[in-house]
């Protein structure tokens, strides 16, 4: 069986789901364009604990963990079913690694994994586990979850990171506010994104584990990181001598990145 590509998805705003843009049409492909896979696992930019957390309810419930969007969004439920065995399985992957992890319950599917796979997989019959980001822990720590998740991609099982290339919400709330989708990408905005696609496209990874002390912009675009650890679990599940590809790119709202890309 092939290996299944690592993801980094760039889920945006959660109105996404509902509104006409380029990346809601790339990702309502996407599903299509991917080999159907038999389990999901989703590193969400927000699923945050200490350590690693796993999602391991039967049913999971549709979290509507945002406010000030369209009544219709928070009537959205994706049903898609969770993955009890899977969740310990991945658990005990990580203990044996040196991570201190463990299974949770009660916790539903957060918009950083319903958004995309509504749209990827609009009929919710894809089984999906969630695996946390540490907000206190950095790059190389969400590397080492994405290292021991690799494994898994050679089981017909898609792990996606689901975060965002940028992350300044202040501005995008400015943006937001003011109705203008299409507002222009601001240098500072511009200049980070160009900087880590070409670390991307040279596989520099030493470069892109600090890339908060050599991006340009990093922390403008990044007041906190959470939102691009999830890039650096799928990086680690892809596997040593990996390569990205860039499998989208546009920008909402003038500073939210959408860059999507595929690793093998």
């Amino acid at each position: 069986m092939t290996a299944m590509s690592t993801l980094f998805l760039s889920h945006g705003s959660p109105d996404i789901v509902i509104t006409d843009t380029e990346a809601h049409a790339f990702l309502g492909n996407l599903g299509r364009e991917l080999p159907r896979p038999d389990a999901i696992v989703v590193v969400s930019a927000h699923f945050e604990a200490g350590g690693v957390a796993i999602s391991g309810d039967r049913t999971p419930a549709t979290i509507h963990d945002f406010g000030g969007f369209a009544p219709e969004l928070f009537e959205i439920e994706y049903a898609a079913p969770g993955c009890p065995g899977l969740a310990e399985r991945i658990a005990c992957m990580m203990r044996n690694e040196g991570l201190a992890a463990g299974v949770v319950c009660d916790r539903g599917f957060d918009h950083g994994t319903w958004v995309p796979l509504r749209l990827m997989y609009p009929d919710a019959d894809v089984p999906i586990v969630q695996v946390s980001v540490d907000p206190h822990a950095g790059p190389q720590h969400h590397f080492g979850v994405g290292r021991v998740l690799e494994p898994l991609r050679h089981e017909n099982i898609l792990i996606v990171g689901s975060g965002s290339m940028t992350h300044n919400l202040k501005k995008a709330f400015e943006a937001f506010r003011s109705g203008d989708r299409t507002a222009a990408t601001p240098g500072w905005v511009a200049q980070y994104v160009d900087w880590m696609d070409s670390k991307l496209e040279s596989a520099d990874l030493d470069a892109l584990l600090a890339y908060r002390d050599r991006a340009p912009y990093a922390v403008e675009n990044h007041p906190t990181d959470e939102h691009l650890m999830p890039l650096y679990s799928a990086l680690g599940a892809a596997g040593d001598g990996w390569r990205a590809r860039k499998i989208h790119s546009s920008c909402d709202l003038g500073v939210l990145s959408m860059n999507a890309y595929a690793f093998d």
